[in-house]
């Protein structure tokens, strides 16, 4: 496991998120191919779904938090985007850059 070795490039999520999407980014990488940037992606959409869930019920989850969880694994990419405020983070895990974040709804 690759704990404690991530570098935080860009944050507003609170820290407590934060430590909860890069232990996920670590245990996707136990459990997939460093290669297959989509089945990490989706392994780290589904845990942080999965934590804020138990922290505050399912209910409560789609009244405080909603859908639109995005996230974009990659050794290079660009990207722009609008994010709801205090649900963004770029970090690097090893060779890898992790970008999640949840979407704003259009207006």
């Amino acid at each position: 496991m690759l704990e404690g070795k991530a570098i935080v490039k860009e944050t507003d999520m609170p820290e407590s998120m934060q430590i909860k999407a890069m232990a996920s980014a670590s245990e996707a990488l136990d459990t997939f191919d460093v290669l297959d940037c989509r089945s990490l992606a989706a392994h780290i959409k589904k845990a942080v779904k999965i934590t804020l869930l138990h922290y505050v019920g399912w209910q409560e989850f789609d009244r405080a938090y909603g859908g639109g969880w995005q996230c974009v694994v990659g050794s290079s990419f660009g990207c722009f985007f609008t994010h709801k405020q205090g649900t963004f983070i770029y970090f690097a895990l090893g060779s890898l850059n992790f970008l999640l974040f949840k979407a704003t709804p259009p207006t």
